[in-house]
């Protein structure tokens, strides 16, 4: 992921609403139940940012593709491995 296509966006750069869609489409895309909180979307959405501020998350952009994404450590870690495959084929 070091190739120069990927940027890692700092959260607080972002302007509120623009981390609040971010987010709420990272909970729509992993399908997360939004009565689960009590709160619906905007319980999840706390969350998030709190697992933002943990560095838990991370929010990278795609300079090819021009699209921005949430993911967790774990899917960034996968996406540059299968990435890099990618590039080896």
């Amino acid at each position: 992921m070091n190739d120069g296509r990927f940027i890692e966006v700092p959260y607080r750069m972002l302007p509120e609403e623009t981390l609040d869609a971010l987010l709420e489409a990272f909970v729509t895309r992993q399908g997360y139940d939004t009565t689960d909180t009590g709160d619906g979307m905007h319980g999840w959405v706390g969350q998030l940012r709190r697992q933002l501020e943990r560095s838990d998350l991370i929010i990278a952009h795609d300079l090819q593709t021009e699209t921005t994404e949430v993911m967790t450590l774990s899917q960034w870690r996968a996406f540059g491995r299968d990435l890099a495959d990618d590039e080896e084929g």
